[in-house]
């Protein structure tokens, strides 16, 4: 049975970013903590610090929506119930696209014109500047994320206002006129809705629209830092939990090699090449922001949570919203394992802080993330999957006897 104990130490929880799919990816892993950590409360945390993705998800926890809900949603194909909705993140920028176009014939006109006189003349490469700046400036309007928010978050019990929260919630994004880092929630920033934080925060430059906010331009938070944990531990967590669904995939691996073929990222043309460099980028600025953040609070825990680099199912699309169920259940068993293969470490770590490491719940192979909304049917699990699971239960037994016997 698990463990009905609360946690009695701060617990904090600090989500990255990583686009819809890494949002899907923080569902899976989530499910997976609060399955297999006792105590474990995920919509009562003292702190939960968002950036980009992960302030989208984060904003659901904190409004008291359960990961089995979140869940459910992302089974959902459409309607109200969809967490993902496609009609919300990839609606073109239409307006953007026709106030940017309506510059364009003059621009053309004049670049003709200059290009006449020839390449030498001096104002031919100012023209092609100007010819820039008619383009449009992103991809898709970020505006249904808001409405949308602001309508969940106006439903009895919910809260669009970071003021009426029971616990502390942050949103980060980056002020992209400064280049400094904006923390809705925080000291002065706390009046601002919550659903427009999300917005900005979520805002990834050249696919989303920058967004306006008291006079701020704001774009994606992760131009500055991956998780910015060090806001949830300057508010007080003692235990920082921190998921990073963004990981390098290396795909030299034997069976990345079978599964994607040779240089997978080169043949992958344009979107592969920028999807492993985001990557990249993402998974050395998480490690460095978590060695500094560990320097900084000496006396709090922080522990890290990601996919293996060598899981060539996640080199795929960051937008690719077909894949959610997959993700989901990758980001799910993936974060299991985890937690077994450091459970020697983490068992202890996580009784200072009054939590309980469940070896049963994952000891058992046969567990899927959907189980929490579907009649737990029959899964295949391969040969080797249950004989895993058979020493896991068989180690757990023995566990506990020599316990008994001292």
């Amino acid at each position: 049975m698990p463990s009905r104990r609360r946690a009695k130490g701060r617990v904090g929880l600090a989500l990255a970013a990583g686009g819809v799919l890494g949002g899907v990816y923080e569902v899976g892993a989530l499910r997976a903590l609060e399955e297999a950590i006792g105590g474990l409360d995920l919509n009562r945390l003292r702190v939960i610090v968002g950036v980009s993705a992960g302030s989208f998800i984060g904003a659901h926890l904190v409004n008291g929506v359960t990961v089995t809900e979140m869940i459910r949603g992302l089974a959902a194909e459409g309607g109200s119930e969809a967490l993902f909705d496609q009609s919300i993140f990839f609606m073109p920028a239409y307006k953007e696209m026709a106030r940017r176009g309506l510059q364009l014939p003059s621009v053309i006109s004049e670049a003709l014109t200059q290009l006449a006189k020839g390449p030498e003349d001096p104002s031919f490469i100012g023209t092609l500047e100007g010819l820039g700046r008619s383009l449009p400036v992103a991809l898709f309007s970020n505006e249904g994320v808001q409405e949308y928010l602001a309508k969940a978050f106006s439903r009895p019990g919910r809260s669009d206002d970071f003021r009426q929260l029971r616990q502390k919630f942050f949103v980060v994004a980056t002020d992209v006129e400064t280049g400094r880092r904006v923390v809705f929630g925080g000291q002065g920033m706390d009046h601002i809705p919550i659903s427009l934080a999300v917005q900005a925060s979520t805002a990834v430059p050249g696919l989303y629209q920058p967004v306006e906010v008291e006079g701020r331009v704001c774009v994606d938070g992760v131009l500055l830092k991956t998780m910015h944990a060090s806001v949830a531990l300057d508010h007080g967590a003692d235990l920082l939990l921190c998921v990073n669904p963004l990981v390098p995939m290396d795909t030299g691996s034997e069976d990345a090699r079978e599964a994607l073929g040779k240089r997978a990222v080169q043949r992958g043309g344009l979107p592969a090449l920028l999807s492993q460099s985001f990557r990249i980028l993402i998974h050395s600025r998480a490690v460095l922001g978590m060695e500094r953040a560990a320097q900084s609070h000496p006396d709090s825990d922080l522990v890290l949570f990601q996919p293996e680099s060598t899981e060539h199912r996640l080199f795929t699309n960051l937008f690719r919203f077909r894949s959610r169920r997959k993700i989901c259940e990758i980001a799910y068993q993936q974060t299991r394992q985890d937690l077994w293969r450091r459970r020697e470490l983490l068992g202890p770590l996580f009784e200072k802080h009054g939590l309980a490491l469940q070896l049963d719940v994952l000891a058992d192979p046969y567990r899927t993330v959907w189980d929490c909304i579907e009649s737990p049917r029959e899964r295949k699990v391969s040969v080797a999957d249950q004989l895993d699971g058979a020493l896991r239960v068989l180690e757990v037994g023995l566990s506990r006897k020599g316990a008994k016997g001292r």
